[in-house]
C-alpha cells in the first residue's frame, strides 16, 4: 500500500482560528498557526489560490516554514476553472488592461488571449517555490459546476492540462453529466488519457452539481479524496464564507465505511491523499485525526 497522507483544505479559516480549539493560543501569527499545523498533518491543501492569484513570495514562504517531507496540494486560481472572477484579484495591472468599461465579473471565455497566457505564466511562477523545494503535490482543478461533459468542457479541461505540463494535475467536476450512465467510465478513461488524478468526492446527492463518489485511480502517484460533507441543507446556499456551505461533522461510522475502498485504492498508486474540505470551525482537523485513528 502506497503511503496515506491526511490533511484539510485550509489552515487559515476564520471560524478555524476563532474557535480556539485547534491552535494553541500563542499562534497568533501565520507563521506559527502554519508551523503548528505542520506538527499535526503532512498535507494541506492551498485554498486561497483559487481565490486570487498566488505569488511566488508566499509559496517561498510556506516551503520555509514547513517540514522537508510536508505536501501541499493548491487549488486552481478560479478565472482558469471556469468560475466567474473579478479583474482586481487577478492583479492591478491586469485588472487595468481590462480597460475602464471592463464588467465586474469576467470569465475564461470573455478574458483576451494576451491576459489568458499572462495569468498561466504568473500562476506557475508561483507554484515554482514549492516544486523547486519538492513540496508540490498535485494542482487542483475544481471545474465550474456549468462545465459540463461536451466538446467545449472536455477542451478546456485539456487546455488546462497542457498549460500545466510538468505539474501533476488534479481534477474535480462539479456537474454530475461527466457521470451519468456510460459518461462514467468515459470520463474515467478520459483522465486516465490526459494523466490527470481523477478526485474522488464525498458529498450531498441529488444536485445538478452533485457528483457521485466514484473511487478509481487514473495516475500512478497520487489518488485524492475529498470530503465536503453531506450537508443537503448548505450545500447551495449562497453564503460569503464557504465554511458555512461545508458544515458537516462525519461520524465514525460514516469514516468507517470509507475504509476499505481508501485502503483499496491506495494499494494502486504511490500516495493516497485524504483532504476535508468541512472548514467550520476544527470540523476538516477533527475528522482529519479520527480519519487517521480508523485507518490504523
Amino acid at each position: 500500500m502506497g503511503s496515506i497522507l491526511i490533511g484539510s483544505a485550509s489552515w487559515t479559516d476564520k471560524t478555524l482560528i476563532d474557535c480556539g480549539r485547534f491552535y494553541p493560543k500563542d499562534c497568533k501569527s501565520a507563521e506559527a498557526r502554519l508551523r503548528f499545523y505542520a506538527t499535526q498533518f503532512p498535507i494541506v491543501e492551498v485554498d486561497s489560490s483559487y481565490y486570487g492569484m498566488p505569488t511566488p513570495q508566499n509559496s517561498l514562504l510556506w516551503a520555509e516554514r514547513t517540514p522537508p517531507d510536508f505536501t501541499f496540494n493548491v487549488k486552481a486560481f478560479r478565472l482558469f476553472t471556469g468560475h466567474q472572477t473579478q479583474p482586481m484579484v487577478m492583479g492591478k495591472d491586469i485588472a487595468q488592461a481590462f480597460g475602464p468599461d471592463a464588467p465586474r465579473q469576467v470569465y475564461w471565455r470573455d478574458t483576451p488571449r494576451e491576459i489568458q497566457d499572462e495569468l498561466w505564466r504568473r500562476f506557475v511562477l508561483a507554484l515554482a517555490p514549492l516544486k523547486d523545494a519538492g513540496k508540490l503535490g498535485a494542482v487542483h482543478f475544481q471545474f465550474a459546476p456549468w462545465l459540463i461533459r461536451n466538446r467545449d468542457g472536455m477542451a478546456h479541461v485539456r487546455h488546462c492540462v497542457e498549460r500545466m505540463e510538468g505539474h501533476t494535475v488534479a481534477v474535480e467536476f462539479r456537474n454530475k453529466s461527466w457521470f451519468e450512465g456510460d459518461n462514467l467510465e468515459k470520463t474515467i478513461d478520459f483522465e486516465r488519457d490526459l494523466g490527470v488524478v481523477h478526485t474522488m468526492v464525498d458529498g450531498p446527492q441529488g444536485f445538478t452539481n452533485s457528483v457521485p463518489l466514484v473511487s478509481e485511480a487514473t495516475h500512478p502517484k497520487i489518488a485524492l479524496l475529498r470530503l465536503h460533507g453531506r450537508n443537503k441543507d448548505t450545500w447551495n446556499i449562497k453564503a460569503e464564507a464557504s465554511s458555512s456551505r461545508f458544515n458537516y461533522w462525519y461520524s465514525p461510522e460514516e469514516l468507517s465505511a470509507m475504509v476499505p475502498e481508501i485502503r483499496d485504492v491506495a494499494s494502486r498508486v504511490d500516495a493516497m491523499h485524504i483532504l476535508f474540505n468541512t472548514n467550520y470551525e476544527d470540523q476538516g482537523q477533527a475528522n482529519a485525526r479520527l480519519m487517521r485513528q480508523l485507518l490504523g
